[in-house]
């Protein structure tokens, strides 16, 4: 891992692919939906103007991980 990819992974979770390239945020969700079998779900999500509603809730989720966690994933006691 270089040292710029592991500042970039601070902020967003990142694909590398078999050719090496790093595949960031939204794109790298896209990446592993089309992976285990929505590709068309993911085609569809990865034309304009739908990739940027990808990206901004990708951001939105990514800036507030603790407040999302509270509701996303509770203990089950």
């Amino acid at each position: 891992m270089t040292p710029e990819l592991r500042v970039a992974c601070d902020k967003a979770v990142h694909v590398i692919t078999a050719d090496g390239d790093a595949i960031p945020a939204g794109r790298a969700a896209l990446f592993v939906l089309e992976r285990v079998g929505w590709g068309a779900l993911a085609r569809f999500l990865g034309y304009p103007p739908m990739i940027w509603f990808v990206e901004l809730g990708y951001r939105v989720v990514a800036n507030n991980r603790i407040f999302f966690s509270k509701f996303m994933f509770r203990r089950r006691d």
